[in-house]
This record gives structure tokens, sequence and C-alpha cells, in this order.
């Protein structure tokens, strides 16, 4: 059994980490309310700007189709894997790595396969592939919609220039506090809408365009994807902040567990040694008594 020393350290090292892991939980629920107050606000727009888009796009000929739409042979596909700068958040950045390299060793896999990481723990993990292409911190240090746009460009960019023939994020998408679920999401090319009956009965050519509906297309698809990918940053900020709450909540609750455990232990050796010294006396006696 260890003496009474040494678990008075453990128990005083365990009290330390508890502090600091029930500070961080706080912290984490602070933000965490912002967080939520974004992602919350913001995903009605970009649900609806996505389904707009997707009517509109629909109903347009296949010739008039956008760069942004067309479907080729995938040979070429870039993933955009969006962790967090730090870690103490469970299985957060974990799950993304591990549907990133899925989509590389099995989803497309003898496909060329790069990466773009956005957060610090993902290219620390992907970079060993040798496949990370652009890495980015900074982005989450202020996390706007002018930054987020110019990341969006980068990759129509690449994407219209036939360097990808296909771009998909991966993310975590935030449920509640203790619920994140990783994410898959195509980026480009655009999605046609499924169980479209809007386009299927024609509908939509009820309407008057102006200008055209192809300009209106034009128009909305760069703002539709900025968006997306403005959408998964928040998403993705808002999960990283309750998991880390959850995680820190769970070491508490284990630190508090094995102090308990160290001060009963503690105090189980302490009643040995009383006894003993107790025994040793009475001994002691015994023998000069005889």
């Amino acid at each position: 059994m260890a003496n009474l020393k040494e678990i008075r350290n453990r128990i005083a090292s365990v009290g330390s980490t508890m502090q600091i892991t029930s500070a961080m939980k706080m912290v984490s629920a602070a933000k965490l309310k912002k967080a939520q107050d974004a992602i919350t606000a913001m995903r009605p727009y970009s649900e609806k700007l996505t389904e707009l888009l997707q009517n509109l796009s629909a109903t347009l000929d296949s010739d008039s189709g956008s760069t942004y739409s067309e479907q080729r042979e995938v040979n070429k596909v870039l993933v955009v894997a969006i962790t967090s700068n730090r870690g103490l958040a469970g299985a957060f950045n974990t799950n993304v790595i591990k549907a990133s390299q899925a989509l590389k060793n099995e989803t497309y896999a003898g496909k060329q396969v790069d990466f773009i990481t956005l957060g610090k723990k993902g290219n620390d993990i992907l970079k060993k592939s040798g496949n990370v292409i652009t890495f980015n911190s900074e982005i989450f240090d202020e996390l706007t919609y002018d930054n987020v746009a110019e990341i969006a460009d980068t990759l129509m960019t690449s994407f219209a220039e036939g360097k990808y023939d296909k771009i998909i994020l991966t993310y975590n998408h935030f449920k509640n506090a203790a619920t994140q679920e990783v994410m898959r999401e195509q980026f480009l090319p655009i999605l046609p809408r499924q169980n479209d009956d809007v386009a299927n009965t024609g509908t939509t050519q009820n309407y008057i365009f102006e200008p055209s509906k192809e300009e209106i297309v034009e128009g909305l698809i760069p703002k539709s994807l900025k968006t997306q990918l403005f959408k998964a940053l928040r998403d993705s900020v808002a999960s990283e902040h309750g998991a880390r709450m959850t995680a820190m909540h769970k070491a508490t609750d284990n630190a508090t567990e094995l102090r308990d455990a160290l001060k009963l232990q503690y105090n189980k050796a302490r009643q040995a040694a009383i006894t003993n010294e107790i025994l040793e006396i009475v001994g002691g006696a015994e023998a000069l008594a005889g």
C-alpha cells in the first residue's frame, strides 16, 4: 500500500486537475451559448437559399446549366476537413479525421484524393498522408462571412478549372450539447434536388424572372456556396464547444470519483498506521512489564 505522503500528493494532484476541467467546462458552456445562437439563426436562411437554388437549377436546360452543376467522372477529389485548433474535446476531431481518411481509403480508393484542412488538429494527422495541399487555422480566430468567402472562392475556382471533379466537406453537425453528427457533405458539383415535385410539375414556369432565370441562378450559386461553407464552419464551432463541455464534465466527474477513492484509501492507510503504532506501544509495554 502506498504511504500516506504519496496518497496526499495524488489527492492534491487530482484536485488541481478537477479545478482545471471544471473551469474549462464553464468556459465552453459560455462559448457554446453564443455559437449555438449563431448556427440556429443561420440554418433557416441557408436551407431556404439552397432550396431556392435547387428549384431554379432543376428548371434550367442542360445546355444552360451552371459550371458548378456539371457532373463529371470522378477521378480527382478534394476533401475539406473541418476540425479545431485545440483538443480536449473527446472524439470531436478524431471522428472528422476518420471520416476524411475513409473517403480516401474506401469511398474513393484508387482515385486522387487531396485534403484542405481547416483546423490544426486535423492537419496534424492528415498531413502525414502527404496529401494536404492547404492548411488554415487562422480562420477560427475571426470567423466572418468575408473570410470564409475567400476560401469558398478558392474551392469554386479549383472546380471550375477542372482541378477536381468533386469537393466534399467533412465536419461535425451540431445537434445539441451532447450530440454531434459527422457530416460528409458534397460541396461541388451542386446536387440536384431530390423528389422535386415542383420541377416535375413545371409549376415554377409560371413565375416571371427578372433578370433571366439563368442570371439569377449564376448570381445565387456563389452566394449559396459561400453560405454553405460558412454554415459548416459555424456548425463545427458550436459542436466543438458542446463536445468540449461534455468531455470536461465527464472528466470532472471522473476526477471527483478518483479523489473520493483516494481519500478513502488515505483514511484506511492512516487508520492502519495508527493501529500499528498502538500495537507497538502495547507490545512494548507488555515486554517491559514482563
